[in-house]
C-alpha cells in the first residue's frame, strides 16, 4: 500500500497573538513542524504545541527560520553559512530539549519560509543546514523540497531525507513553489488542495500554475497552519487519500 506523511507548520502563536488551529489540525496530521521562536512561537507556545502533539501520537519536528519575527520568516536575509549554522543549532536545540523534557523524541527538521526556499537551491546554505542537523542529532530526518538540490546534497552527506510536496501551494513548471506575492499561490479551497495531494500521493505528479505536469515524488505532504482553510484542507486530504487507498503515517528514522 502506498504511504505518505501529512505534516503541518504550527506553534506559530506568539505571546497574546494567536495563529492557527493547532489542536484541530493535530487530529488530522501525522507530523508537526513546531516554530522555534525566530519567525513565530515562544517558549510557552513551543512547550504547549509539543505536548499536544505527543498526546496525539503525532511526530514532533523543529521548524527553524531566519531571525525575522516582523516578516514571519518570509524575507530572505544575507547570512554567512557559519552564521546560519549557529542560528539553526540554537533553534532546533530548543525544540529538541523541550521535547525531551516532555518525554518525547524530536523526529525531524524542516526549514521555514524564505530559508526553506533559499536553501532548496543554494547549496552552501543547504550544507549549513545539513551540518547543523548532523551536529545536533544524527538520527534527525530532514524534510526538503522534493527534487531539490538540497534533498540531493543531504542524501550525499548521509542525512536521512524525506522529500516534501505541498498540498496548499501552487508550483512553477520547474518544480519550485510559486511566489506567495502572486495571487492564488496559496490554495485555500479544500477540494483543490485535496486533489493536488491525491495526485502527488497516487500519481507522483501535480499540475503547475501554467498547466504543465510536474513530476513530484514525495514522502511527506505539507499543509500550512496559517492557511485560513487549514483544518478543512487537512480533513479533506485524509478522506481523499483514504479513498485512493493511501495510508497516512509519519516516517520513522529507520525508514527514511
Amino acid at each position: 500500500m502506498r504511504e505518505i506523511d501529512l505534516n503541518c507548520d504550527m506553534g506559530e502563536s506568539f505571546g497574546p497573538w494567536g495563529m492557527g488551529a493547532d489542536e484541530a489540525l493535530l487530529d488530522s496530521v501525522t507530523s508537526a513542524n513546531v516554530a522555534c521562536g525566530y519567525h513565530a512561537g515562544d517558549p510557552s507556545t513551543i512547550e504547549r504545541t509539543v505536548q499536544l502533539a505527543l498526546d496525539r501520537g503525532v511526530a514532533v519536528g523543529a521548524h527553524p527560520a531566519y531571525p525575522d519575527l516582523q516578516g514571519f520568516g518570509r524575507r530572505s536575509m544575507r547570512l554567512s553559512p557559519r552564521e546560519l549554522e549557529s542560528i539553526l543549532l540554537y533553534q532546533v536545540a530548543a525544540v529538541h530539549g523541550i521535547t525531551r523534557a516532555l518525554g518525547g523524541t524530536l523526529r525531524h527538521v524542516k526549514l521555514h519560509g524564505a530559508l526553506y526556499n533559499d536553501a532548496a537551491t543554494d547549496v552552501e546554505l543547504a550544507r549549513a543546514a545539513i551540518r547543523a542537523v548532523q551536529r545536533l542529532d544524527e538520527r534527525l530526518i530532514l524534510y526538503a523540497l522534493a527534487g531539490s538540490p538540497m534533498a540531493h546534497q543531504a542524501k550525499q552527506d548521509g542525512v536521512r531525507v524525506v522529500e516534501e510536496a505541498f498540498a496548499d501551494r501552487r508550483y512553477n513548471a520547474n518544480g519550485t513553489l510559486q511566489d506567495r506575492a502572486i495571487p492564488g499561490a496559496l490554495l485555500t479551497d479544500p477540494e483543490t488542495a485535496a486533489a493536488q495531494a491525491r495526485d502527488v500521493a497516487v500519481h507522483c505528479r501535480l499540475t503547475s500554475a501554467d498547466g504543465a505536469m510536474v513530476a513530484v515524488r514525495a514522502g511527506t505532504m505539507c499543509v500550512h497552519g496559517d492557511n485560513p482553510s487549514a483544518v478543512s484542507i487537512a480533513r479533506d486530504i485524509r478522506v481523499a487519500l483514504r479513498d485512493a487507498g493511501v495510508a497516512v503515517r509519519s516516517p520513522t528514522t529507520d525508514e527514511a
